[in-house]
């Protein structure tokens, strides 16, 4: 505690806190969304490298426990019916994460807030992609572009829920594989970052303090879920990540 004392000011560290909430009572309400709001809410006030540094070590523990939800035999059989859309993915964020520091801030903002407001938009204008039927080339291509962007920016989330929306998964099982799939992605995307040096003492310190309110908010999400409506919560959720994706596009072009 006392280097981040040192390094970021206590009202830096509630704020982040207090985004590291919110992003978990998101994730805990509909399954995903906690990249999102965390780079959109830490890169107002701290470079974008900080930012998506802050944001890995939430995302590895909330999406472990979204993923052994209902059992590791779940989990194992989830991961074993997506493992193409996985094992591209994997590939295609370690190499892009390792040109994470050539990439100018705003074309990494603009790579982050154009998918989510494109992902948001659709979904909020009741046109969702639809796939009759799943292909291996197209689960292959979508988590190459999924890890490509992941591995630069943090956040992997939009094209994956496009995707599994738009092959009809059960719910069930779209919450428990969003959980394996980003759970992966966030693991991957440590050492990745590890090696680019994005995630180093003073970053990790930073991330390691936002995974208690990330918890506390997902554990807060869920909870919600389980009495209110989880269409209505979709629908607010998609709206905060229009709002995010805006302010985003926002700094980027001006």
């Amino acid at each position: 505690m006392d280097s981040l004392l040192l390094t970021y000011t206590p009202q830096a560290l509630v704020f982040c806190a207090s985004v590291a909430l919110l992003a978990g009572i998101i994730k805990g309400m509909v399954g995903f969304g906690m990249p999102m709001v965390l780079i959109s809410g830490l890169s107002t006030f701290l470079a974008p490298e900080v930012a998506l540094a802050g944001l890995i070590f939430p995302t590895v523990f909330s999406n472990g426990f979204q993923a052994f939800r209902h059992g590791a035999g779940a989990a194992w059989l989830s991961l074993k019916r997506f493992r193409r859309f996985l094992i591209a993915g994997g590939v295609a964020m370690v190499i892009s994460a390792q040109f994470v520091r050539w990439v100018p801030s705003s074309a990494l903002l603009l790579m982050i807030g154009v998918p989510v407001a494109f992902f948001a938009l659709t979904q909020l204008l009741g046109r969702p992609i639809r796939l009759s039927k799943p292909s291996a080339k197209g689960e292959l291509a979508v988590g190459t572009v999924t890890g490509a962007i992941g591995g630069v920016s943090g956040v992997w989330g939009p094209p994956t829920v496009t995707y599994l929306t738009a092959i009809g998964t059960e719910k069930a099982e779209q919450i428990r594989i969003q959980g394996v799939i980003y759970g992966l992605g966030a693991v991957l995307l440590t050492f990745a970052h590890i090696g680019s040096g994005v995630l180093n003492r003073d970053t990790a310190a930073l991330s390691a303090f936002v995974v208690v309110p990330a918890l506390l908010g997902m554990w807060i999400g869920t909870s919600i879920s389980d009495r209110i409506d989880q269409k209505m919560f979709q629908r607010l959720t998609l709206i905060v990540l229009l709002v995010a994706s805006a302010n985003l596009i926002r700094r980027a072009l001006f």
